[in-house]
């Protein structure tokens, strides 16, 4: 099993023993078994998840959970394992993006490269050819807007932002499920591309807000049970 893999599936395994009666974590050694793997690869990857506060080793006492002080990267993990995220912290985390992105709009208007650009006609190309063929635009979302992101050319905001999209890996195809999202998305990523490409930072930051509007109003509505949004 690889590192990666061994990552995400402890930590689920770990989430599901924290929602029993109970709530007791294995041992090392019980872990070492269920996974066929060394108990210093266990002790390895114990580490890396006590790093981002998912667990915390007491001498002499066990294993604990402590998600509720999870970092953002552990809700990235949490979302790629299939577990569930609080409502709370979905709509947090795209508020979050929408405050990033609308300064990214604002960088990449004066730092995009032509390659940045050409990059951006690409995933434009491939949302049209996606929209006639009946598909939705949950990979193309995400590729254009983290491209502007990559257009600020400052790495940490590129890692950063990508953390989001790993978080809403599961939820962007429910988002655009709706054939009606997607193509009123993409005309509003072609906006947002002309006004970048115009060099007209306002524009493109006050497209960029009206864009992420629909989205934040739409997961916000799920979460107080009258869905909106039309971005």
């Amino acid at each position: 099993m690889s590192e990666k893999n061994l990552l995400t599936e402890l930590a689920a395994h770990l989430y599901s023993f924290g929602e029993t009666e109970n709530g007791r974590m294995p041992s090392e050694r019980e872990l070492a078994e269920h996974f066929a793997v060394s108990r210093g690869q266990i002790r390895e990857t114990l580490a890396i998840l006590e790093a981002m506060r998912i667990v915390e080793r007491r001498a002499k006492s066990g294993i604990f959970l402590t998600t509720r002080t999870a970092s953002v990267e552990a809700l990235a993990l949490f979302a790629k394992a299939g577990l569930p995220l609080d409502p709370i912290q979905i709509y947090e985390a795209v508020e979050l993006r929408k405050i990033h992105e609308i300064k990214a709009a604002e960088l990449a208007s004066a730092r995009a490269t032509d390659e940045n650009y050409d990059r951006l006609r690409a995933i434009l190309a491939a949302s049209e050819q996606r929209i006639a063929a009946g598909g939705t635009l949950a990979e193309e979302d995400r590729d254009f807007h983290l491209e502007i992101v990559r257009a600020t050319q400052n790495t940490v905001f590129y890692r950063i932002c990508s953390v989001y999209y790993a978080m809403g890996e599961r939820r962007l195809p429910i988002y655009f499920s709706d054939p009606d999202r997607s193509a009123r998305s993409h005309a509003e990523h072609v906006q947002i591309f002309d006004a970048l490409l115009k060099r007209d930072a306002n524009l493109a930051q006050a497209l960029m807000s009206a864009h992420l509007q629909g989205a934040e109003s739409y997961w916000k509505g799920l979460i107080t049970g009258k869905p909106s949004g039309t971005a």
